[in-house]
């Protein structure tokens, strides 16, 4: 019976031992190997043997590309102004036991370190251009970091800026700063109308002046044409003069006679003489 039992019991320590010394490792990750509390080896995918009670897996490492979110900050720029940043960054460890030995948490130390850089390239830049140049961010942020990552034996595949806003403040001032830029766009414009309006307007008022006093002109050259052929044409001759005159003198008391403001019209009881009058030669 006591036989049975150390057969029994030997057989369960040759199963634990070789359970122990056997290790599975599943594709995309790679288990780092102490022996004797010091690192020996990397186990690779696959089947592996170690030596049991001597080597033990101390770390289980993915070799699988890993993504960090790099949580938002505050960040103020070159000209003073607070904008809220944060990124993501992909990562890939291509050597274990320098991350597991190297640093002491990569994911938190590479978290800092992105952080850090990016509060430095932004504020080496003014706010417009940090707004504006997420690409020239990217490339500066990803030479910046990964030398230093590459000692952990972890390479940085790329770093996206996700969103890189103006702080409320910052967002309300700039709003207020458009409002107020809108404002004096309109008054511009508004006075820019105004002043071409009136320049139209006093165009016209010349082009019509200068129309007036050439109508006046015409008139005149016509009255003065006019005269100069009745005087050809009645010479000495008093009777074409007073009939023209006459005819004229009848047409304006009519006028007056018809004007609403007329009360009464004194007619000449002899009009040939008040022709003669105008002529500048009364004759009894």
């Amino acid at each position: 019976m006591d036989g049975l039992i150390v057969i029994a019991v030997f057989f369960i320590l040759v199963v634990v031992t070789i359970t122990m010394g056997v290790r599975i490792v599943p594709q995309g990750s790679k288990h780092v190997v102490q022996r004797l509390g010091k690192y020996h080896r990397t186990l690779p995918p696959g089947l592996n043997i170690i030596i049991p009670y001597i080597d033990i897996v101390a770390y289980k490492v993915t070799t699988k590309d890993i993504v960090l979110d790099i949580p938002s900050q505050e960040v103020i720029t070159r000209d003073n102004a607070v904008i809220i940043a944060n990124a993501v960054a992909y990562i890939n460890i291509i050597s274990p036991e320098k991350s597991v030995y190297g640093v002491e948490d990569y994911r938190l130390a590479i978290q800092n370190l992105v952080q850090t850089s990016l509060r430095s390239i932004v504020g080496e830049m003014d706010l417009d251009d940090a707004l504006s140049s997420r690409d020239q961010i990217k490339a500066k942020l990803k030479a910046a970091i990964s030398d230093d990552i590459s000692d952990w034996g972890i390479t940085l595949k790329t770093v996206e800026i996700q969103d890189i806003n103006p702080s409320e403040t910052m967002q309300k001032a700039m709003e207020e700063q458009a409002a107020a830029e809108r404002q004096r766009r309109a008054t511009v414009t508004r006075a820019d109308g105004e002043k071409e309006a009136a320049v139209l307007e006093a165009d016209g008022r010349l082009e019509a002046s200068k129309r007036d006093a050439q109508a006046k002109v015409v008139l005149a050259e016509a009255s003065q044409r006019a005269i100069q052929k009745v005087t050809e044409a009645i010479q000495d001759k008093e009777l074409p003069a007073m009939f023209i005159l006459g005819e004229r003198y009848v047409e304006a008391l009519r006028q007056m006679s018809g004007s609403e403001n007329a009360k009464i019209v004194m007619v000449p009881a002899d009009i040939p003489a008040a022709v003669r009058g105008l002529m500048g030669n009364p004759r009894k």
